[in-house]
């Protein structure tokens, strides 16, 4: 029998079930059949919306890079983000994959309201009074390892804090961190834009 959920991944913990050196991982969080498993990564200081299935059809049309599909994150930046800065992640940046230099796609990129709600963090990024932390939304097409952070960096503005919101049109909405939705076969189809 196929499943599928949606989960929002907490911060510091590893996208896997198995264990590896003393982290957190899905298993202290999420209880799934042993053969589900989660479609792709978030990084382990990264949080937010993680597919898990043993759908394995489905797990190559979200892995395979010749299938791009959008998958959209909030960023929390360290400093005044500038015109400039978010122009130059529209059009690619280069950064540094496996050793060589890569030019990221163009994407979209654009500052976030100052109202945004977010889930607290435990713990929280660090506070300057004197230094702005304000959000943007990186909307990219493809998944390099550690892209956001490689990007953000490369602009002058690191990540303070990462949370992968959507993925095509399966969104986060209103869960938090530990959270997890079962959802019908149809139903991801349909968000996935699969059907």
């Amino acid at each position: 029998m196929k499943h599928y959920f949606i989960i929002y991944k907490p911060y510091l913990v590893l996208s896997q079930f198995t264990s590896q050196q003393g982290q957190q991982t899905l298993a202290d969080f999420f209880h799934v059949p042993k053969d589900v498993y989660a479609v792709g990564r978030l990084d382990y200081d990264s949080e937010g919306l993680l597919i898990l299935t043993n759908d394995t059809s489905l797990n190559h049309r979200l892995l395979n890079p010749v299938f791009e599909h959008e998958r959209a994150y909030w960023v929390q930046v360290d400093g005044a983000i500038t015109d400039e800065a978010i122009r130059q992640l529209q059009q690619g940046v280069e950064i540094n994959v496996d050793g060589k230099i890569y030019i990221t796609k163009k994407c979209i990129a654009r500052r976030l309201d100052g109202n945004l709600q977010v889930p607290d963090r435990t713990p929280p990024i660090r506070f300057r009074k004197e230094i702005p932390a304000p959000w943007i939304e990186l909307i990219l097409r493809e998944g390099k390892n550690r892209q956001v952070r490689k990007m953000t960096a490369k602009i002058g503005f690191p990540t303070l804090r990462l949370i992968r919101q959507r993925i095509l049109n399966l969104e986060l909405g209103t869960m938090q961190p530990g959270d997890i939705i079962e959802l019908p076969k149809k139903t991801v189809y349909k968000k996935l834009g699969l059907i």
